[in-house]
């Protein structure tokens, strides 16, 4: 026991002057910079995730809502068919416990009773019509309820997707932060600084050349992204006030009258895909990274209008300092 103990806290002694020896060194400016702009990155590409789930969720909670009125209104026409249904036979029960032949034998009029009979021939008739109908309600009303519970479920399903993608998206950003905190005053100012001065450049003295104007409304999307300049980004924003990267994109192209999808990824099928960077023209869609987690607008001479990341504005950038590869360009 006495030689286990002295060895156990030998080597706890020897571990801790290691560590002491040893201590972390601190990241450079650039360093952090680099790991903060992945992270941003990251942050990106679970933003895309979270918009395309909350899309999804919007998109259920309403089919949900439209079955369940329908299966509202169904119910109330199965009770009124089943209420006259009820009435009738009540009807018969009352008046139907003789046998007809002996009603036609004990009959004082048998044309009357005749009259009578034709007319029992014909509610029975319309009582057929009516359990068909009945039948043919309650198996629409049985699909409607399995195809709400299959979206309820669903719904259920895409909630805690959403949950885990926010989170994952505030985890990527509070770790930036984290990262940001271990700079001096005198490098946060620099690193702020550069930022604020790669969006005033490109916002301000950006040379878009004289690439070919797309389509009136392809214009009309980019001359609304124009109107946002300097607009801060913000994960899972759609404007006014703060965007996303396709957020940006679905909102000026919705100013132009043109509905798109609203993350990057499904953009990508909203239109004609152009592979060329020198066919494109004026408001084309243009995605980044092998994932297509980044879109922005076309603006000419290689330049385009994107929300770019956490900590920066609305702005023109060249499409050679994104941080990612052109893929291709989709003329809406």
């Amino acid at each position: 026991m006495t030689v286990l103990t002295t060895a156990a806290a030998a080597a706890v002694v020897l571990s801790s002057q290691a560590a002491n020896a040893a201590p972390s060194e601190k990241l450079t400016k650039d360093e952090v910079k680099t790991k903060v702009d992945k992270l941003y990155e990251e942050a990106e590409q679970a933003t895309e995730t979270y918009n395309g789930a909350q899309e999804k969720q919007e998109k259920l909670q309403k089919e949900i809502s439209t079955i369940q009125d329908n299966v509202a209104r169904g119910q109330a026409d199965l009770n009124e068919l089943r209420d006259s249904m009820g009435l009738a036979a009540a009807a018969q029960y009352r008046t139907g416990s003789i046998d007809s032949s002996l009603q036609l034998l004990l009959s004082s009029n048998p044309d009357d009773f005749l009259d009578k009979a034709s007319a029992a021939d014909q509610l029975s008739a319309q009582q057929v019509e009516a359990l068909k109908k009945i039948q043919e309600k309650q198996r629409e009303l049985a699909q409607q309820r399995t195809e709400a519970s299959a979206k309820l479920k669903d719904l259920a399903t895409t909630r805690t997707e959403l949950g885990k993608k926010k989170k994952e998206v505030q985890a990527k950003l509070a770790e930036a932060r984290q990262l940001l905190n271990t700079l001096t005053a005198k490098e946060k100012a620099a690193l702020s600084a550069a930022d604020a001065r790669a969006s005033r450049d490109a916002g301000e003295r950006v040379d878009l050349g004289d690439a070919p104007a797309g389509s009136g409304r392809a214009m009309a999307a980019f001359q609304a992204a124009q109107s946002q300049l300097g607009k801060p980004y913000q994960y899972g924003a759609t404007g006014t006030s703060t965007y996303d990267c396709s957020g940006l994109t679905s909102w000026a192209y919705a100013q132009a009258g043109v509905g798109i999808s609203r993350t990057s990824e499904a953009q990508a099928n909203d239109g004609t895909r152009i592979y060329s960077q020198s066919q494109l023209k004026v408001g084309d869609l243009v995605f980044f990274f092998n994932d297509l987690h980044h879109v922005g607008l076309y603006a000419g001479n290689g330049q385009i209008i994107h929300a770019p990341r956490t900590g920066t504005v609305v702005r023109y950038e060249s499409m050679s300092t994104i941080g990612g590869p052109f893929m291709f360009g989709v003329r809406v």
